[in-house]
């Protein structure tokens, strides 16, 4: 044929196949667009996690320090080297020697001269908590005019060379605490300091002030000696003139640069370059060119490089489990492109048979059939894979790109192929029922080759668990999707039989729609059995996948359950007023607010100290039923009376320390002999604690009087109820703040929970696995879909024909569900029992701790965070395959009755 031939034939089999070649698009569409934005979606979240990892540095953190000691400075004339303009001159040239990614925030950049070593302030007006003089740090530093407001005075001007008094600033509350104002002296060794100006910090958090405190406020720091005394630190600001100044005290002076880094452009995939730019900082070629700078003896130090080590790990703890996601909708979104192709190769099985009879060739054919579908699928996925770089944010390009190209190839593919393999050789038309389909020996190969490598994978993944590390070991991520393909095969294989069985006895029957469901069901092309494999692999993904997200919500209940003991806790340092108890029980959300004397003792084994924990017990009984931590009966603390040893609920460690014999306590309202008579785990006022669970009322009687001291009061309210107010707690704990008195702490375990979940990297990866479980749901309700839409004309014909030998409506939409439900029903329960097994076999191996709870790389204080089956994800997704199923059949019946019967038999004449 001519290309023109080719072209022409293109053109006219797009225009007759319109639906199809719409449908075939739209799904390399969305396909392209989910694989495209997957790898963005991956890089976005953990471009967000790294900066957080910075940005939520404390600033000494997140900065990068070089400083010279005095000793290292080799230069002719010391002093010159600790001028401002020389040190100036260093600061641009350091600078000069940072390599992206590394970059530094220029405006909160600090370089000067500062004393190593305090200098004692020998002036007696100067206030002494306890007697030791104030000590004082002094900095020679620069911009100290674009950081600060002056409040009062002026800033410090330099002194001449050799003076032995120099002017300084210092901040207002330095000053305030101090006692110090503009024209104080104090008397330093070897210098005279004069405060010239007060000030006020632009940003006092900000790196030019935060990363050395003492430049800010001053501060009490206790002594060395014994006993130790308190004593004031604080940091005096000088002229950057001064620097030479400092070489005449005994302050160890040293030159110093402070950059802080700049993570506000910083993608993930320069991560791993800006450490190694710090580590050659620190201690390799980087360090040797700001020696040839700064001086020999020039020393860098950051923690960014620890920072970004611990974001490392977290992400190579993430990354299995998001692998996981991955491989799942990936292998689903495969099948079901595939499967379209099986089907359309299936539906066009006469055509092409036909062809092949009258001498077509199978290259020729099979470059045809590429042509048609490479003129939708190709364009479909560039247009998804474009649509997926402008509305997904991201940095790398070329996976994105490779991802929606090979989604594109896929739908090009797979029917020329499928056909190819169907029509290798001209044969003769003859039925392949499903119910009698005898499956090739290529076929049980293939199929053994899969179930070794799923149970291979299965072994691996329990043997070695997603917390592991090493990386994202593909056949470890696949284990889901094999078990998935493995239960699919073997349904496959059963199908036929239980169609047998029931169609026998159904023959027997005087009613027709069961026997012909049954038969037509029986009679479909093997071909039939491709969408069961796309439902089950969908199926199991998302209930899989559904059961990650419920681990993850479970562990972070608990884990804010553990923190906080109850829904709210408000505790103190000192007993709680009286009238906390009536406001907080009346603020809306809340059932019960148990008070609770919460004490530690010490233990006579030397082991960890004993938490006396003193309640109501039928109180605090409903308190432990409505958390779930160490129910237990009121009647296990009932009051003994007389002298006998009170009843006590302890931890396992407590009675593994000290046993069932009775002992003696001594909390502050006198003597408590107690005997254990119960065991929790846990206990509200301290989960997982070495707890001893006590009656009030008991402790009441033995010791009315100190008991009942308001000094020996309550220290602890704990809260249950349901959709507490936040904010009436808060101002509850507010208005019974004593003015005076220590503050009363509010602990929410709402708040608890959401702090638990605002790690970016842990939310895009919780994100990004939600997307696919529902993206997962989607294909299957899509693979079943398309199932029925395959078989919808002949289903309309065979109505259409029934109807003119005198079938009711009624029958003929029973018929619909009837044939359309075993399919159906067969993959919704698969389905549900493949991911409750999957769940269980892989349970072992997947620990959710690194996407469940910040900064934990697998295990932690709760242990491993292990799958839990998730009812939701189990059955929703499989009734959604039965209802489509019984709506697409019913909504064809009702379609059909609304047409003439000879339009529909005709159907089959059109070109």
């Amino acid at each position: 044929m001519s290309a023109l031939t080719w072209t022409g034939l293109l053109a006219i089999r797009l225009r007759t196949a319109r639906g199809a070649a719409l449908a075939l698009g739209t799904l390399v569409l969305v396909t392209a667009f989910l694989a495209a934005a997957f790898p963005r979606g991956v890089d976005a979240y953990e471009t967000r996690g790294v900066r957080h990892a910075l940005g939520a540095a404390p600033p000494e953190q997140r900065t990068v320090e070089i400083s010279v000691a005095r000793g290292d400075v080799t230069a002719a004339d010391p002093a010159a080297a600790y001028r401002a303009a020389e040190l100036g001159r260093q600061d641009r040239a350091i600078r000069r020697q940072f390599e992206e990614p590394l970059r530094v925030s220029g405006d909160q950049s600090l370089y000067g001269v500062r004393t190593a070593k305090a200098l004692n302030a020998r002036d007696s007006w100067l206030p002494r908590p306890e007697g030791p003089d104030p000590a004082m740090s002094l900095y020679a530093v620069a911009d100290l005019a674009r950081h600060a407001t002056l409040t009062r005075g002026r800033l410090p001007r330099g002194a001449a060379s050799g003076a032995r008094t120099v002017e300084a600033a210092v901040t207002v509350s330095t000053a305030r605490t101090l006692g110090l104002r503009v024209g104080s002296q104090l008397h330093l060794p070897g210098l005279t300091v004069r405060i010239c100006g007060l000030l006020t910090p632009h940003d006092p958090d900000g790196p030019y002030w935060a990363v050395d405190p003492l430049m800010a406020a001053a501060r009490q720091d206790v002594s060395a000696g014994t006993p130790p005394q308190k004593y004031w630190r604080a940091g005096l600001l000088l002229s950057p003139q001064d620097g030479p100044a400092l070489t005449a005290t005994e302050g160890e002076p040293e030159k110093f640069w402070r950059y802080p880094v700049d993570a506000s452009a910083l993608t993930a995939q320069e991560a791993p370059r800006l450490r190694d730019r710090l580590v050659s900082l620190e201690h390799g070629a980087a360090l040797a060119k700001v020696r040839g700078v700064a001086g020999g003896g020039a020393l860098a130090d950051s923690a960014v490089d620890g920072l970004l080590d611990g974001f490392a790990r977290m992400r190579a703890a993430v990354a299995p489990v998001i692998a996981v996601a991955a491989f799942g909708i990936g292998t689903v979104a495969g099948i079901v492109l595939l499967m379209t192709g099986a089907l359309a190769a299936a539906r066009r099985g006469p055509e092409l048979a036909l062809l092949r009879a009258r001498g077509a060739s199978l290259a020729g054919l099979t470059g045809q059939l590429a042509a048609e579908a490479g003129a939708v699928a190709l364009p479909a996925a560039a247009a998804g894979g474009g649509l997926a770089l402008l509305v997904v944010p991201g940095e790398r390009v070329l996976p994105s790109l490779l991802a929606a190209a090979g989604t594109g190839l896929l739908g090009t593919l797979a029917l020329p192929l499928r056909a190819a393999a169907a029509h290798r050789r001209p044969r003769t038309a003859a039925r392949a029922d499903l119910a009698t389909a005898r499956p090739s020996r290529r076929r049980t190969v293939a199929e053994l080759t899969v179930l070794v490598l799923a149970a291979g994978a299965v072994v691996a993944l329990r043997r070695r668990s997603t917390a592991a590390g090493g990386g994202v070991d593909a056949l470890v991520s696949a284990a889901p999707v094999l078990i998935g393909v493995i239960a699919a095969l073997v349904l496959l294989r059963l199908y036929p039989l239980p169609l047998r069985l029931a169609a026998r006895p159904a023959a027997r029957t005087s009613g027709l729609t069961g026997f012909l469901a049954l038969a037509r069901a029986g009679r479909a092309p093997a071909t039939a059995g491709l969408p069961l494999l796309a439902l089950l692999v969908a199926l199991t993904t998302a209930s899989f996948g559904g059961s990650v997200l419920a681990g993850i919500a479970t562990a972070r209940d608990r884990a804010a359950l553990t923190a906080v003991g109850a829904e709210a806790r408000v505790f103190a340092d000192k007993p709680l007023p009286a009238a906390l108890q009536r406001a907080v029980a009346a603020v809306p959300g809340v059932d019960d607010a148990v008070p609770v004397r919460l004490s530690v003792q010490a233990a006579d084994d030397g082991g960890p100290p004993l938490y006396l924990v003193i309640a109501d017990p039928p109180a605090y009984s409903r308190l432990a039923r409505a958390t779930g931590l160490g129910a237990f009966s009121a009647a296990q603390l009932a009051d003994p009376g007389g002298d006998r040893p009170l009843p006590a609920i302890v931890s396992p460690r407590v009675l593994a320390r000290f046993g069932r014999a009775p002992m003696a306590l001594q909390p502050e309202f006198g003597q408590l002999v107690i005997r254990p008579t119960a065991v929790r785990t846990d206990t509200p006022a301290q989960p997982g604690g070495d707890f001893v669970l006590l009656n009030a009322r008991s402790v009441a009687r033995l010791h009315p009087d100190t008991y009942a001291e308001p000094a020996n009061g309550p220290t602890l309210l704990l809260l249950s109820g349901h959709s507490l107010d936040a904010g009436a707690l808060r101002a509850a704990v507010r208005a019974h703040t004593p003015a005076a008195g220590p503050p009363l702490r509010l602990a929410l375990r709402s708040a608890e929970r959401a702090a638990l979940a605002d790690s970016p990297l842990q939310q895009g990866a919780e994100r990004l696995y939600t997307a696919a479980v529902v993206a997962g749901a989607g294909f299957a309700l899509l693979a079943l879909l398309l199932s029925l839409l395959q078989a919808a004309p002949q289903r309309t014909q065979l109505l259409a024909r029934l109807r003119t030998m005198g079938l009711p409506p009624a029958q003929g939409r029973r018929l619909m569900v009837l044939e359309a439900l075993p399919q159906a029903l067969l993959a919704a329960a698969g389905g549900a029992l493949v991911g409750a097994a999957a769940i269980r076999l892989l349970s072992a191996g997947m620990d959710l701790a690194p996407l469940a709870l910040p900064g934990a790389s697998g295990g932690g204080a709760l242990g491993a965070v292990r799958l839990r089956t998730d009812a939701a994800s189990l059955l929703l997704p499989s009734a959604g395959v039965v209802v489509l199923a019984l709506v697409v059949a019913l909504a064809q019946a009702w379609l059909s009755e609304r047409r003439r019967e000879s339009a529909e038999l005709r159907m089959g004449e059109r070109p």
